[in-house]
Order: structure tokens, then C-alpha cells, then sequence
């Protein structure tokens, strides 16, 4: 460096200010270019010809402080040779999990889809980020023809939407976006001149209803969590009974987030009678169909989400059965005059100017909580684009048969016990180990159980 830096300084032209030379190289771009070249090689050799390859270890486990030491985590003052950070690249992916392996059962995602896989190759390298038409014009139509092709799906004649950095974040948005239009002067007046707000969700429903609450500043205590029947379901009695509660309160009810797809059990709330009771108390019904929207791909299995279309929106993550890749989560809205933009549009004058050379309705930006943002459509899109909706429905169904086979395993297995006959792909059941096979159902039993798992 010392002896390029000298070189560029007898140089003529040489552009020297406070000791940096401003025209001179910034990096080795012929050695980075080499680097890129070998990283992707040992990314093709380690991840992505051996995702199907049962012979290898899900996760080669360690120990937080061993792991550690095995990668060497400090920086230092100088950089390290290429043949070091290609080899930390390798150690980096030998110690991760592969979420790619046949046999990981983690969390509601799996799998490679290899065209979505070439998606976020070519993202990460183009680097956009998609606020505005003029610097995402590819990824903006991008995703205005998905969000619009997923909006058919669901079922209503027109709407907008915006894809999130995940399903707890379209949540937050729709509780948001619904206390936005109860009372649009919150937006300008904040919290101090409501009335105590109330919202209703399955006791069943995911963490980040509560995380939305208190984030949002309503409250946890003002979540009104509504008893389930013994599949999970919401109880539209119960339902009807707590809205009633908490007018006779003197609270404000605005909000019923139903969920098609529940986390554990794989439940999917009855939206049409749900539907009936947000219609008669005008209350917003946000669908939390994070994990369950994919079953609309599916002519088989869409009738699970019958009723989807009375909702006001919907949040719904392409990443989970049909492997888009992380993260690739989109909140869809009926309303299509622009509620999500008087919701959130900050009108910055040097991002989102009006007297642009082209239609500025396409700078969507302004819609969005944030401001640099990924174009994780482009994933569903691209994918979508190779496999077509068949191909994308067959995933749907492949998934749910996957689901059946496993449940008429487990039961004619001894030491399995079924939980309950699932309507989707997740799969409840107890293993019971043999010291416990002939002991009588009770306390005992379950804390032993308990204590296996």
C-alpha cells in the first residue's frame, strides 16, 4: 500500500487532500475480483451441492466459547490475507446450520430453491435499495406485480401492499395501520388524546401481536387474547363476548387480528364468522397468514383460508413452504387509495420530489416504515417466474402430504402419540421413551414427559 500511495504521489495528476490521494485506487479491484470469484466456488462446493446430501451433518456443533476461539472473531488494525478470510468463509459455513439439509426440522422454513437462490446472488451484488423508481426501476414493477398477483389470490378485486422485514413487522404495520384509520389525527397528535385502546387476537396467536402493542404504545394489557377450541381455533362466542367487555369498559375496540396458520398447532381461525363480528362492531381484521397464506397457491387447500377475502389486510411470508428465502414477508391491503401512504409518508422534499421525468406514483417508498429497503419481492418473483403457479402449488400440496405420511408413521409406531389429526403441515405428537410406556396417565406422567422433551 505504502509503495502504491508513493507511485500515485510522483504521478502529475496525482489529487492529494489531507493526506488521501482522491483519485488513486480505493482497492485492488483485479485481487477482489479473484476473491469473489474463489468465495463463490467454496459457496457452490459446500452449500449448494450439498444440500441435498443426507450424508452430511446438519450442524457441526461446538460450544459457545470453543466456537469462539475455531473463528478467531476479534479485529485487528490491519487486514488479513485472502487464503485467511477464504478459509474463515469455509469455517463460517462448516459451523452454521444448513437450513438447506433434508433433515433440518427447525423453525416453519426449509429447504433450497435454487432460482431464488440466483436472486439474492444478483441483489446482493446490484446493492439497491427500493424507495424510489430512479434508483430501483427493475425491482419496483417487480414488486407491484407480485403484491398484485398475490392480492388475486386472496381474493379482492384491488388493493396495495409492501413487502416487510419479516412477519412480525407486516403485523406491527397492520395494528398500526388500523389505529391509523380509527383515528387518522393520531398520526399528528399521538397517544395523549386517545381513548384506551383495545385489540382482540387468538390466545393462540404469535409473539408479535403482543411485541406490536407494546412497540406501538397501546399496551399488552390492552391485547385481548380469546380462548381457542381444543384444535386452536378462536371461538367467535368468546369473540363476540370480549368486544362486548370492553365497550361496556369504556374502551375503544378497533382491531380483530385472526391468524391462519398458527405457530404450534397449525390452526386457522373460522375468517368468515369472524368476518361477521368486525362487520358488525366496524372493527379493521387484519389475518396473521404468515405461515398459512401459502395454501391459497393450492386449489386443494385454499379452502382453509375461506373468508380471506372480507379481511382489510393480510400478512403473508413467501419464505416459509414456498422457500423464497429469508426474508421474503409481505403485508397486503384492500383499501387502494392510498391509506398506506397517509399512514406513513414522512413527504421528504430530497428523496420524493413531485416534478420528476416520470410518474412518481411508482416511488413507493414513501409508503414504508423505513427508508433503505431490500427488493425481496424479486425472489418470489423470480421464482415464481421459473416454476409457475403449478409448480409452486405442487410445493403446497407436497408439503401437506409430507405432513400426512408422517402422522400415519407416527401412528403405528410405538412410543409415538398423536397430539391431534393436523389440517396443515405442522405435526404434534409426544414421544414417549420406554421407562414411561406403562405408567399411568397423570401429574407424574406429564412432568416426566415434559422433562424428556
Amino acid at each position: 500500500v505504502g509503495f502504491c500511495k508513493q507511485e500515485m504521489l510522483q504521478k502529475k495528476n496525482a489529487v492529494l487532500v489531507d493526506g488521501v490521494i482522491l483519485n488513486g485506487p480505493i482497492m485492488d479491484s483485479k485481487a477482489g475480483e479473484k476473491f469473489v470469484e474463489e468465495a463463490c466456488k467454496i459457496i457452490m462446493e459446500e452449500v449448494v451441492q450439498k444440500a441435498d446430501d443426507v450424508t452430511e451433518k446438519v450442524c457441526e456443533w461446538q460450544a459457545p466459547e470453543k466456537l469462539k476461539q475455531i473463528l478467531d472473531l476479534e479485529m485487528r488494525d490491519t487486514g488479513e490475507c485472502h487464503q485467511k478470510i477464504l478459509q474463515l468463509c469455509r469455517d463460517v459455513i462448516k459451523y452454521s446450520v444448513k437450513t438447506n439439509h433434508p433433515r433440518f426440522f427447525n423453525q416453519l422454513y426449509a429447504g433450497i430453491d435454487y432460482y431464488s437462490l440466483v436472486a439474492r446472488f444478483i441483489t446482493e451484488a446490484l446493492n439497491p435499495s427500493v424507495y424510489t423508481y430512479e434508483v430501483s426501476p427493475v425491482f419496483l414493477l417487480v414488486e407491484e406485480a407480485v403484491i398484485k398477483k398475490m392480492i388475486e389470490f386472496i381474493g379482492w378485486e384491488e388493493g396495495d401492499g409492501i413487502f416487510n422485514p419479516g412477519g412480525s413487522i407486516s403485523n406491527m404495520y397492520a395494528m398500526n395501520l388500523a389505529r391509523y384509520k380509527f383515528c387518522p389525527e393520531i398520526k399528528e397528535k399521538g397517544l395523549s388524546g386517545l381513548p384506551r385502546l383495545v385489540l382482540f387476537a387468538s390466545e393462540e396467536c404469535h409473539y408479535s401481536m403482543k411485541k406490536a402493542a407494546s412497540f406501538l404504545g397501546i399496551g399488552t394489557e390492552n391485547v385481548y387474547f380469546i380462548k381457542t377450541d381444543e384444535r386452536g381455533k378462536v371461538i367467535p362466542e368468546e369473540l363476540e363476548k370480549q368486544v362486548q367487555r370492553a365497550r361496556k369498559e369504556g374502551s375503544a375496540p378497533f382491531l380483530v387480528c385472526a391468524t391462519a396458520g398458527t405457530t404450534v398447532l397449525g390452526a386457522f381461525d373460522p375468517l368468515d364468522k369472524i368476518a361477521d363480528i368486525c362487520e358488525k362492531h366496524g372493527l379493521w381484521l387484519h389475518v396473521d397468514a404468515s405461515w398459512g397464506g401459502s395454501a391459497l397457491i393450492s386449489r386443494k387447500h385454499r379452502r382453509l383460508l375461506h373468508g380471506i377475502h372480507r379481511a382489510d389486510s393480510v400478512a403473508w411470508n413467501p419464505h416459509k413452504m414456498l422457500l423464497a428465502g429469508i426474508q421474503c414477508c409481505a403485508l397486503l391491503v384492500k383499501d387502494n387509495s392510498g391509506l398506506l401512504k397517509k399512514c406513513y409518508s414522512a413527504e421528504a422534499a430530497y428523496l420524493f420530489q413531485q416534478d420528476k421525468f416520470y410518474d412518481v406514483s411508482y416511488d413507493t417508498g414513501d409508503k414504508s416504515i423505513q427508508c433503505s429497503r431490500r427488493p425481496d419481492a424479486f425472489k418470489f418473483w423470480l421464482m415464481w417466474k421459473a416454476l409457475g403457479t403449478t409448480g409452486l402449488e405442487e410445493r403446497v400440496n407436497r408439503a401437506l402430504a409430507l405432513a400426512r405420511y408422517l402422522v400415519e408413521e407416527i401412528k403405528k409406531r410405538e412410543g409415538f402419540q398423536l397430539l391431534l389429526e393436523p389440517e396443515y403441515a405442522n405435526v404434534c405428537f409426544w414421544y414417549i421413551p420406554p421407562s414411561l410406556r406403562k405408567m399411568e396417565d397423570g401429574p407424574e406422567f406429564w412432568q416426566k414427559l415434559h422433562q424428556v422433551s
